[in-house]
This record gives structure tokens, C-alpha cells and sequence, in this order.
């Protein structure tokens, strides 16, 4: 049988979106609640995540991809930029 629409509106009721709450963090940046800052790497006055560590493991990985790039040939040596024409 078909249901009627205040039925199908009913069961869809509880199929809304929330958005997701962020409070600040005691180093001001917006962080989302029950999680480890991404920028300080505290949660709840304790230093959870090393961002001293986790930006040179960054820095690490992202000067062996160049390099694996240049290697293969994909990236040229010189990056120039090129003029965009202007209408």
C-alpha cells in the first residue's frame, strides 16, 4: 500500500542534517568538541598530539614526493610560472 505523505514525512523526521559544533580551544583555534586540537594537539589541558614531529614528518614527505616526481619526469625542474593572457 502507499504511504500517504504525512506518514513518509513522519518517518523522515528524523533524517536531518546537524552541523557540526566547534568551541575554541585554550590556543583559540576552532576545534571540534571531544577531539585533540589540530593546531596545539591538546585535549583537556594535555598535550596529545606532537605537532612539532607530525610537521617535520609532513615536510619529510612532501620533499620525497618532489623528488620522486622529478625523477619519474612528471615535474619539470624549473617551476615558472606562466603569464595567464589577459582579455
Amino acid at each position: 500500500m502507499r504511504a500517504n505523505r504525512s506518514k513518509t514525512g513522519k518517518r523522515r523526521s528524523h533524517a536531518a542534517l546537524t552541523s557540526m559544533r566547534s568551541v575554541k580551544c585554550e590556543c583559540g583555534a576552532p576545534r571540534l568538541s571531544h577531539r585533540a586540537c589540530y593546531e596545539c594537539g591538546k585535549y583537556n589541558g594535555h598535550i596529545i598530539i606532537d605537532v612539532v614531529a607530525r610537521a617535520k614528518r609532513e615536510a619529510r614527505r612532501a620533499t620525497r614526493k618532489e623528488k620522486d616526481l622529478r625523477a619519474s619526469g612528471q615535474q619539470t625542474e624549473s617551476k615558472k610560472e606562466e603569464p595567464s593572457p589577459s582579455t
